[in-house]
């Protein structure tokens, strides 16, 4: 019997960068990541050319992970597509109240990458489309009037939930309340039609619902 062989640098760069991107943010210095790594320099131009390409597959990584835990969270759920949802909603509700929870990776990293162009953006947007696609089947096939327009309102309560969770430790999103609005908008008919509006701001106007 021999033990398992130790992570090459490449792993080992990730399995830094994964952990100290989420406690520290993608502001992390270099050299703080190959002292956690335990590598040189070197191993990090040659397995990513540089920390941008580290970031972007850290996320890349982060995100396929998430999405695998969102599928298993609704499969665990059973077959109703409400149930399934509303499962997702209780779950992220319960690692926004945790001790070790420090907000959204990708919210937090869209926010810290400032150049439009950094690789990491990419990785996000597909991450919010593939979670969008994810809520619109459960819509769809709850039968929802709006599929994609009830996709996008969760995902902005997940954003909110996940935020708060970040933003005020002392005082976690009441679970209930989460709950509520989710099941809010799961189960929300079509909108009343919308008055027209004049866009110098005259004329009637209707009120925003959620």
């Amino acid at each position: 019997m021999t033990s398992s062989a130790k992570p090459g640098p490449r792993e080992r760069l990730l399995l830094a960068a994964q952990e100290l991107t989420y406690t520290d943010g993608v502001g992390v210095g270099v050299d703080a990541l190959l002292k956690a790594a335990g590598v040189a320099r070197r191993s990090l131009y040659e397995h990513f050319g540089g920390k941008e390409g580290l970031i972007a597959e850290v996320l890349r990584r982060s995100t396929a992970e998430d999405v695998a835990e969102y599928r298993a969270t609704m499969e665990a759920a059973g077959d109703d597509p409400r149930a399934r949802l509303l499962a997702v909603i209780d779950r992220l509700g319960r690692i926004a109240a945790g001790p070790d929870f420090h907000g959204c990776r990708y919210l937090a990293a869209d926010l810290a990458l400032t150049d439009p162009e950094h690789p990491g953006h990419d990785v996000t947007r597909a991450y919010r489309r593939t979670l969008h696609g994810l809520f619109t089947d459960e819509l769809t096939a709850l039968g929802h009037s709006r599929p994609g327009f009830a996709a996008d309102q969760l995902l902005i309560l997940v954003d909110g939930l996940l935020a708060t969770g970040a933003a005020r430790p002392e005082d976690r999103p009441p679970a209930v309340a989460v709950r509520e609005l989710a099941e809010h908008i799961v189960d929300a008919g079509p909108p009343p039609a919308a008055a027209t509006t004049d866009p110098r701001g005259s004329g009637p106007h209707h009120k925003m619902t959620l």
